[in-house]
């Protein structure tokens, strides 16, 4: 017992004393549990920590492309032997991939295609950048797979970013081998021009060297622009011929010239701006003229679509399109429309003629006739531009209006020197109203049969005059002749600024009368010239390859079962609006040209498209009717019961809730006289005034009054109660029975009932009312216990910046005792040092003397024991021989002397070292 129990009753006596403590202070207790507890967790962590991770290695990577291809697959991620790989290359291609990228495995049979094709003058290499043991996957860090880069020798690298297409690949590529074109002959030039993609010529002489100075940086240059625009729109092309340089008034070499078709055309300015690659890359790339846009999506999320659509309308154009073909009719033609739609009133003065180039090469052009027929000056005082203007009148009684005959006065301002146009558009005689109708109060007359006329100035400009004619004119006799094309026959006069009258010989024609501007000029009602700059609705233009993007024409309403992949239609995001080319008419330039006329009237003709969801099924068996854009007017507006509509999308989480409620209400109604449907507003357009900007709406359209739709209110919850109110409320049952004398009864209930209901809904609205006025009384009293609060905040507020105050005081002259306890501690450690300097100095020369003292001390030793042996010797010789004395005792000074040179010697070393 004494053994097993001795231990134990020991020990309870001083735990007994602990237990009494903590229970006194609980804190305790708490404490050695947290202690206890971290106790605990250290010791897992340590534990876990020495659990070794149990981790799958990764799986050796295998080749991606055939051993039989022409890429290399370096599918290890040898980057350092591809950069080998490129230093004996013209042009490499990298195609950098991951082995899981579902995007990179498509992309590897376009690759594949492309390098059997131009594996002869190109070097394909694919690099696996995912292996992780890889130098590709160590040293680059792409977002995204797969990415192309090439490299043109030293130049690179040009990433490639446009569709993994073999077409535009190859095409790209291309680019890269060649980025300048050769253009030897005026016929090769007016090609080069006449395409609609911008074009850099730089004319270089190659007779005096075989580089001349700036080609190398031209040739730079063009790699630079494919750099920067992947798509490949600017062109840069090399003119050896001084004649065909000629042409573009290129006369130096190494001049730069930059095409533009509807603008004033550009040539680099190497006084302003260095002749360098970048810069000229730089120049030509913000002054490219850019009238046609392709626009290439690659098929992830991107906002490039809507950053193009924010510009303004745009006509987009599907077209089938094959980069790698020599000729393009169907792109000529919409060229061509776009040249004509934005042709704005140039001057072909400043822009080469074109067709005097190409004409140039046959033999039977005289080029001193061109030159006379372009100095010809066009005869502006033979067109004037006139209109006829009858001004409002503000009193109904009066019986007489004053007629303006308003017209461009030519005759002063600046004249252009050689114009090929007539200066008489609808642009000026638009400009000419602004500037008459702001000073119309100055025309007005009582009763005049004479002709006043007056000069004014242009609102917009102050080199421009206008010249207006005024007179009145009975009602009745405007009445009589305003089926003639003129009110009144024109004077054959014109005024100077000062009113003076000039006699002319021609009459003033109306600007109506078009025809009499030049006889030869001829223009068609589907003319779009200069259109662009004519009207507000201004369209961008955009072509998109159908063999690529036409899932963006089915969205926009193309027709899937189409042949035929050509579509245009033009979208307004602003307007919320877009218009669809009927696709029974062939996509040709005639076509194109009333599409983009019709939208750029005033009052467009144009209807607007709303798109439909054709994946729709109808079911005959479905409680719920499900309404597109096709079938929305015959369910809702041609149906003879009531419609409930259910405005939802896809993406509606709360929508998708209260598809259980419309089941349960299409069951209870009574299927004869409602219908329940539902509609989804993303893939199916309404008109405007059936559209909703928020989800989920229902809308109720009651029988024989569909026109008076009634909004289900928002405040409500939407449940099957709520819902049957509201439709019975607003529900119109016709009953062809007269009520009779119980049904007289059920709806004097029924009365009561809405009355007793409407009594509670007051007594409830009272009751909220009180509470209402009882929470005002308590956010007064907060209000002004928050005003003292405020006033007591604001006083600790200005005690606290006058302690902050005297603290910042404090704290510079701390800083100020600082820096002078600072200096002179400075000042000390300088001597501390110098004392240090010193003190080593001292210490080496005792050091010095000792071994002086010392070898000193030895040299004395050794001079006594020389003595003290003499005097041995000289004892022992006299017992010898005394008549020898004399001749040791010289010897011996002799030696002395000797010893006495030796140690001063050896004295004398031991101090110099």
């Amino acid at each position: 017992m004494s053994v097993c129990g001795g231990p134990g009753d020991a020990a309870a006596p001083r735990l007994r004393p602990r237990a009494a403590l903590m229970a006194r202070r609980p804190e305790l207790l708490c404490g050695a549990a947290i202690v206890l507890g971290c106790a605990f967790l250290v010791a897992l962590k340590v534990t876990c920590s020495r659990a070794k991770d149990v981790t799958m290695p990764a799986k050796l990577p295998v080749n991606f492309f055939s051993t039989r291809s022409a890429v290399i697959d370096l599918f290890r991620g040898q980057l350092d032997y591809a950069d080998q790989l490129r230093q004996d290359s013209e042009i490499v291609l990298y195609f950098f991939y991951a082995p899981w990228c579902g995007q990179s495995i498509a992309a590897r049979e376009e690759i594949e295609h492309v390098a059997s094709r131009l594996s002869d003058q190109v070097l394909f290499v694919a690099v696996n950048c995912w292996w992780n043991q890889g130098k590709c996957r160590k040293q680059k860090h792409f977002f995204y797979f797969p990415v192309i880069h090439l490299y043109h020798r030293s130049f690179g690298p040009i990433e490639y970013k446009g569709p993994m297409s073999a077409v535009y690949i190859e095409k790209f590529v291309r680019r890269v081998m060649t980025p300048l074109l050769y253009i030897s002959s005026r016929s090769k030039l007016l090609d080069f021009l006449s395409n609609y993609e911008p074009g850099v010529v730089g004319f270089f002489e190659f007779n005096a060297s075989p580089q001349p100075p700036g080609y190398l940086t031209f040739f730079t240059s063009a790699l630079h622009s494919l750099k920067k625009d992947y798509l490949g729109t600017m062109r840069f092309g090399v003119v050896t011929d001084k004649r065909v340089a000629q042409e573009i008034s290129l006369v130096h070499s190494g001049s730069v010239y930059l095409h533009r078709h509807a603008n004033t055309s550009l040539i680099y300015p190497k006084d302003i701006m260095n002749f360098t690659a970048e810069n000229i890359c730089k120049w030509a790339l913000e002054n490219r003229e850019m009238l046609i846009r392709w626009l290439r999506p690659h098929g992830g999320k991107s906002l490039l679509l809507n950053n193009e659509l924010k510009k303004g309308p745009a006509l987009l154009i599907f077209i089938p399109y094959n980069p790698l073909a020599e000729i393009h009719p169907l792109l000529d033609e919409i060229t061509k429309v776009a040249l004509e739609y934005h042709k704005c009133n140039k001057s072909q003065a400043a822009e080469p003629d074109l067709q005097h180039v190409g004409d140039s090469d046959s033999p039977a052009f005289d080029s001193s006739d061109a030159q006379l027929k372009l100095s010809e000056p066009f005869p502006i005082a033979k067109y004037p531009c006139c209109n006829t203007v009858v001004l409002p009148q503000w009193h109904s009684i009066s019986r007489t209006h004053n007629v303006c005959e308003l017209c461009v006065n030519q005759t002063l301002g600046v004249k252009p020197n050689k114009v090929h146009v007539p200066h008489c558009n609808f642009l000026e005689i638009e400009a000419a109203l602004d500037s008459f109708y702001l000073q119309e109060h100055t025309f007005f007359q009582v009763i005049s049969n004479t002709i006043e006329c007056s000069n004014f100035l242009s609102f917009y400009s102050p080199f421009s005059y206008y010249t207006a004619c005024c007179r009145t004119v009975n009602r009745h006799f405007l009445s009589l002749i305003s089926s003639e094309k003129t009110i009144f026959q024109t004077p054959k006069v014109a005024f100077s600024s000062h009113g003076k009258k000039d006699n002319t010989q021609f009459s003033i024609p109306h600007i109506e009368d078009r025809n009499c501007f030049i006889p030869d000029l001829n223009i068609s009602s589907t003319n779009i010239t200069g259109l662009s700059c004519r009207t507000n609705k201004t369209l961008n233009l955009y072509l998109l390859d159908s063999n690529l993007f036409w899932i963006y024409a089915e969205r926009l309403g193309a027709s899937r079962s189409t042949h035929f992949k050509e579509f245009a239609a033009i979208v307004d995001l602003k307007e919320e609006v877009h218009y669809v080319l009927d696709q029974n008419q062939s996509l040709v330039g005639p076509t194109l040209e009333n599409f983009i006329k019709n939208f750029s009237v005033l009052y467009s003709p144009l209807k607007r498209h709303l798109v439909d969801d054709p994946s729709v099924h109808f079911h005959e068996e479905h409680v719920v009717t499900e309404v597109t854009t096709n079938t929305f007017h015959e369910t809702v507006f041609l149906s003879a019961k009531n419609v409930l509509l259910l405005y939802y999308a896809q993406w509606c989480g709360f929508c998708a809730s209260l598809n259980h409620i419309f089941i349960q209400l299409a069951r209870l109604l009574p299927p004869d006289s409602f219908t329940v449907a539902r509609i989804d507003v993303t893939r199916n357009d309404l008109p405007w005034e059936f559209m909703t900007d928020r989800l989920p709406t229902i809308l109720f359209f009651p029988h024989q009054r569909k026109e008076q739709s009634v909004k289900f209110p928002e405040d409500f919850s939407v449940n099957l109660p709520n819902l049957l109110k509201f439709i019975l409320h607003h529900s119109s049952l016709s009953s062809a029975e007269p009520c009779t004398k119980e049904c007289l009864h059920k709806e004097s209930v029924l009365q009561q009932g809405h009355i007793s209901h409407l009594e509670r809904e007051i007594q409830k609205l009272r009751s909220e009312i009180s509470a209402l006025h009882q929470a005002h009384d308590q956010l007064e009293a907060q209000l002004s216990e928050a005003r003292r609060e405020e006033q007591r905040l604001q006083q600790q507020k200005h005690t606290l910046e006058k302690q902050h105050k005297t603290l910042q005081l404090h704290s510079e002259q701390l800083q100020a005792t600082y820096d002078q306890k600072n200096q002179e501690l400075l000042e000390m450690a300088e001597k501390l040092q110098e004392l240090a300097d010193a003190s080593e100095n001292l210490l080496k020369e005792n050091a010095l003397l000792r071994i002086l003292v010392a070898s000193r001390g030895g040299k004395l030793q050794s001079k006594d024991e020389i003595k003290e042996f003499l005097q041995s010797e000289q004892t022992v010789s006299e017992d010898n021989d005394i008549s020898l004395s004399t001749a040791p005792a010289a010897l011996q000074e002799k030696r002395i002397d000797n010893i006495d040179t030796i140690e001063t010697e050896h004295s004398s070393g031991n101090r110099t070292e």
